[in-house]
């Protein structure tokens, strides 16, 4: 009975694979929506924030530091958006970027792309777009 319990948790995983249930068959893919190469702008309020991150450098600013920081940041695609990670000021910089209309609350502007941006524990939500995909006033949409 032992030595078939092996072969029944084998069957029972094979049984939850997507696709045509062979590895990496399934839905998964890399994010593909925004390039490699394009710059990613991203703001945000309460507290003001915004920054953009374009070929592995992001630069972020706030009413504070209106000269902005720039630091290295690593890319990674995932099946529903794109992050970049890096340090900030000792602290751990982790921006995601996903699909959805977005407005800042503070003009008829309307966004593409949402912005989860966490430094540190602290956690801000914002909006974000690219040259090739930028924001439009709302009348325009």
């Amino acid at each position: 009975m032992k030595s078939i319990a092996p072969v029944i948790a084998i069957l029972l995983l094979s049984a939850c694979q997507s696709g045509d249930g062979t590895p990496g068959s399934g839905p998964t893919h890399a994010f593909d929506a925004i390039a490699p190469d394009e710059t990613v702008y991203f703001t945000g309020t309460e507290p003001f924030w915004n920054g953009a991150v374009a070929a592995g450098m992001a630069r972020y600013f706030t009413p504070e530091n209106q000269d902005g920081v720039r630091f290295s940041v690593q890319r990674f695609a995932g099946n529903n958006g794109v992050s970049f990670t890096g340090t900030l000021s000792d602290r751990t910089f982790d921006l995601m970027v996903t699909p959805g209309r977005c407005s800042d609350g503070m003009s008829d502007r309307q966004y593409p792309y949402t912005a989860t941006l966490r430094i540190g524990d602290e956690q801000r939500n914002g909006c974000a777009w690219t040259d090739e995909q930028p924001s439009a006033m709302s009348e325009d949409v």
